[in-house]
């Protein structure tokens, strides 16, 4: 009998939550309850189910469904760290508006080993991503061998300016069996975070400085407290005369953050020592909670409002009507949902990215970093994690898995290392070779692979040499446009980079004859009208 086994009620894909259950030796544990409907772990009561639960961190998609299981479950231990605990309520704010939400969740300290039962430890690590986030590493001593499996939950290697990255060097050495990773972005390489910071800290400036008001709706726990910390520090804000307006249960988790700020970095406690770290009504920009009764405080100058993900956006845009751009998040693999009163009324639209998830360099490090024997991945389209299963650097020296939800997927420990049968994905072309340029013809059963939407995106490809083979990346519109917008254009410049209704690789001048038309920085049309950097 195998010892170490994964049944996954539900492993991420699009909107699904993450649901797994582990079975070390006679221990089953529950990785996640981020199940919408908790039927299936209540089924068949002669089935076996989890001795207990431990989370990761407090977003929906890995605990909505912990309350309803602690209710048809009371007796399940639910463990988390400290500050997760303390987060979880926000998932339900019907509930937590009542007060019918208990303290079911038991937290753990981090970096120390606790025995859950019998031959059975845990022991927490920081995974960057949000405050509270862990990695869990699960220890089942048998009479013949220790087992290790490593869970990453939803990790960040790179600070934020809320959470430090995950601590890569303390896993070094651990050398688990199994490692259970997310795979949101398959095998795309981001741009550093302060480049996409400033990316955006500037399209909102330049919306500001156009007379628009911005609308950022963000989930209640993470994107918002980041985007007030940006606000607030990055040089396009400070000390400008601008209300930041925060409203719905974002206003709630900044409230919950300044409970738990002894739990934050020591960078975030000496900030909190010299002003607010949200509500300030004194330092520009102001930082204020919105309330009904303000609303009409939204008619005044331009404004940033940040919202709840799903909020009814009207009561807010019929304030200053026609004046409004709303800045929408990239989710990783689909395209940002415009909310249907967006679509009808004059309001700009855009959308930025700013991930809190891993991409491909890192997930591999991490791997490498921990070289265990099997690896699973999870949470991401199954395009994106079929992408990751056929990394070379991967195949060669892992037993690779992405199962789909309700496949149990056996983990036999052993030395011997067993290939998994991979889909073929090599194809055979031709080279043609003029005096200025070279063709390469593949066949076009190529484009029958789901992923080659992504790499056909724009047309545009990048080659490059690795050792002696010539790899082709497809370039993406999200870097295309970049890439155009990182190009330096000196300030003096009459152009459409250097005028005030440029926003988004789009103009916005309704007097324009490229007014809604994507333009290039260094465009230019008659009715310029200059911006003023800070």
């Amino acid at each position: 009998m195998i010892d170490l086994e994964c049944f996954p009620y539900s492993v991420g894909h699009e909107d699904d939550g993450v649901c797994l259950l582990l079975r070390m030796g006679p221990h089953r544990i529950l990785l996640e309850c981020g199940l919408r409907d908790i039927s299936p772990l209540l089924a068949a009561p002669d089935s076996p189910r989890a001795d207990l639960v431990v989370c990761s961190h407090a977003h929906a998609d890995h605990v909505r469904g912990l309350l309803p299981l602690h209710r048809a479950l009371p007796d399940l231990p639910i463990y988390a760290s400290e500050v997760t605990a303390q987060l979880l309520p926000l998932n339900w704010p019907e509930a937590l508006k009542r007060g019918e939400i208990p303290p079911f969740c038991q937290p753990l300290p981090l970096r120390s080993e606790v025995a859950l039962q019998d031959g059975l430890t845990v022991t927490l690590f920081p995974a960057g991503h949000l405050p509270g986030a862990t990695c869990i590493l699960l220890t089942y001593t048998s009479p013949h061998r220790t087992y290790k499996l490593f869970y990453t939950g939803d990790f960040f290697l790179s600070n934020s300016r809320l959470v430090e990255g995950l601590p890569l060097g303390e896993l070094r050495g651990l050398r688990p069996d199994v490692l259970i990773a997310e795979g949101s972005y398959g095998t795309a390489r981001h741009p550093h975070r302060r480049q996409l910071e400033n990316q955006l800290a500037e399209r909102i400036y330049r919306a500001i400085a156009s007379g628009q008001s911005v609308l950022l709706p963000t989930p209640a726990l993470g994107l918002g407290q980041e985007l007030l910390m940006l606000l607030r520090s990055h040089h396009y804000f400070t000390g400008r005369d601008i209300d930041v307006w925060v409203d719905g249960m974002v206003a709630l988790g900044c409230d919950i953050y300044l409970e738990l700020l002894p739990h934050f970095p020591a960078s975030i406690q000496n900030f909190a020592q010299h002003q607010p770290l949200f509500w300030d009504d004194r330092i520009r920009p102001r930082v204020r909670r919105l309330s009904p009764e303000l609303l009409p405080e939204l008619d005044r100058e331009p404004c940033i409002l940040i919202v709840d993900t799903g909020a009814d956006i009207e009561p807010y845009i019929s304030h200053r009507p026609g004046y409004w751009s709303l800045f929408l998040p990239e989710p990783p693999g689909s395209s940002a949902d415009v909310p249907p009163i967006a679509r009808s009324e004059a309001i700009a639209v855009e959308t930025y990215f700013l991930t809190e998830h891993c991409d491909a360099p890192g997930t591999t490090q991490l791997i490498h970093n921990l070289r265990p024997q099997h690896v699973i991945f999870v949470h991401g389209s199954p395009t994106y994690l079929a992408d990751l299963t056929n990394l070379d650097e991967l195949r060669n020296r892992y037993q690779l898995h992405y199962p789909a939800a309700g496949v149990e997927v056996p983990l036999p420990i052993g030395e011997t290392f067993l290939q998994p049968t991979l889909p073929e994905t090599h194809y055979q072309g031709e080279l043609t070779e003029s005096s200025t340029e070279v063709n390469v013809t593949l066949p076009n059963a190529l484009s029958r692979d789901p992923r080659w939407s992504t790499f056909g995106d724009t047309g545009i490809v990048e080659a490059r040499w690795q050792g002696e083979e010539l790899v082709l990346r497809g370039i993406s519109q999200r870097e295309f446009l970049a890439r155009g917008s990182d190009r330096a254009i000196p300030p003096d410049l009459d152009c459409c980079g250097n005028c005030q209704f440029y926003r988004g690789q789009r103009c916005w001048n309704p007097v324009s004859a490229l007014y809604g038309f994507k333009v290039t920085p260094e465009g230019y049309c008659p009715v310029f009208e200059a911006i003023d950097r800070p």
